[in-house]
């Protein structure tokens, strides 16, 4: 599990993630980050062959959410993010580095994908030392750009020359990371999954706002090229409206799009 640069592993050895299951928001003043929810094994069953799902009982799941606590105080929330580093133990260098075995055992991933993690992993670390972050320039200003796409929308994103224009001497565009792995879909056009306006930080449970940002459909970290061995954790990728442009006509929308 990686968030900003803390890389860390759960207390206890009894956490797993389902399937396309993300938070709402709908109970932390509508938070737009879509978290993957993590689930205790003592949360959840095993379903038998042939057995029917149980029924919900509403009653009890009122009775339930009624004891979960959501906020701290104005503008900090309590969630699975706000509480993600006390859930958590930081792990050294060589813990990291020994955990790929781990992957492979609990079946997160076979020997070849993981191979190619590692080898991600290596690469971009031995360049981040070579040469700095990928596509820093010499400048602290970074523009601005105001689409206001919309989800359901398409849109392309642009070239790699035209985004590295737009970042600063870390990499980022008004404090966002342009990561690695984001180069791979220059020039391909997605549809825009939701507008990102507001998130709680992982950590603190601060609500924060941001602005011109996006979530595309099927882009996400795995996180390969900056955690040996990736990360389970599957979260979206933000993208500046600065990095994405609308299709010029109906025959360029057809080109490129997955």
């Amino acid at each position: 599990m990686k968030t900003g640069w803390y890389f860390g592993e759960f207390r206890t050895d009894d956490v797993v993630l389902l399937d396309g299951l993300r938070c709402s928001g709908a109970d932390h003043d509508g938070c737009q980050k879509a978290c993957t929810i993590f689930w205790r094994e003592a949360w959840l069953r095993k379903v038998e062959d042939g057995v029917a799902p149980s029924v919900p009982d509403p009653e009890a799941n009122d009775q339930l959410r009624a004891r979960l606590k959501t906020s701290v105080r104005p503008n900090t929330y309590f969630c699975q993010a706000s509480e993600l580093l006390r859930a958590t133990r930081k792990l050294k260098r060589s813990e990291r580095y020994s955990k790929w075995l781990a992957e492979i055992r609990a079946g997160n991933c076979g020997p070849l994908e993981m191979a190619r993690r590692i080898a991600i992993w290596a690469f971009w670390k031995a360049r981040w030392l070579l040469f700095g972050p990928y596509g820093a320039r010499k400048t602290k200003a970074t523009p601005t750009t105001t689409l206001n796409l919309q989800p359901g929308e398409w849109a392309e994103v642009k070239p790699l020359e035209s985004i590295f224009e737009t970042l600063d001497e870390h990499a980022n565009n008004r404090g966002l990371w342009f990561s690695p792995n984001m180069r791979l879909l220059c020039g391909q056009q997605r549809r825009v999954e939701r507008r990102i306006d507001k998130l709680i930080v992982d950590g603190s449970g601060e609500m924060r706002s941001l602005k011109n940002t996006v979530f595309l459909e099927g882009s996400h970290c795995g996180c390969a090229h900056i955690a040996f061995g990736g990360c389970s954790r599957c979260e979206f990728v933000y993208w500046r409206e600065a990095w994405l442009r609308r299709p010029q006509d109906s025959a360029e929308t057809n080109v490129g799009r997955s």
